[in-house]
């Protein structure tokens, strides 16, 4: 061995955990401090506990919580889309048409939805509400998300 390049070694190196279990060993420093040990490692003692020294489990649950809010809001939008209390003349339909169903007294989806359960001939009967009129309706509820009615599907010549 060369002189003065090697470090001094202690044979009688104190280790101190946080826990406050100690213990002597040999190293090239005299007092080591560590956060664990066998004594209180999860691992050894079967304890549910985290071990998180610089935050990576805070950071994953921040990520978790990212990730359930970017799908609750996906589904509050879905649920928006497709909500019975659009207004009719948010479906883009026409002028003509939308105030044919107003008169009647449609005046958002979910009315509509329980006329088209009664079929095509109970929107057909709306004064100033014709085929093309229908067959626009059905395309932009169908767009918007929106399951039409079987009785609705059926057409009546």
């Amino acid at each position: 061995m060369k002189e003065g390049i090697h470090p001094t070694y202690y044979t009688d190196a104190q280790v101190i955990c946080a826990c406050g279990n100690t213990w002597t060993t040999g190293s090239t420093k005299k007092v080591i401090h560590t956060d664990v040990c066998n004594k209180c490692h999860p691992f050894y003692t079967g304890e549910q506990r985290i071990v998180d020294k610089e935050g990576q489990v805070d950071r994953f649950y921040k990520k978790l919580q990212a990730r359930q809010q970017y799908v609750d809001d996906i589904e509050a939008r879905e649920a928006a889309r497709t909500s019975p209390d659009r207004m009719v003349s948010e479906l883009g339909l026409g002028s003509r048409p939308t105030e044919a169903l107003a008169r009647a007294g449609l005046t958002n989806v979910g009315h509509i939805m329980d006329k088209l359960s009664q079929g095509e001939t109970a929107l057909l009967a709306i004064e100033g509400f014709g085929r093309k009129s229908l067959a626009d309706l059905k395309k932009r509820l169908r767009q918007f998300g929106y399951n039409i009615p079987e009785a609705a599907e059926e057409i009546v010549v």
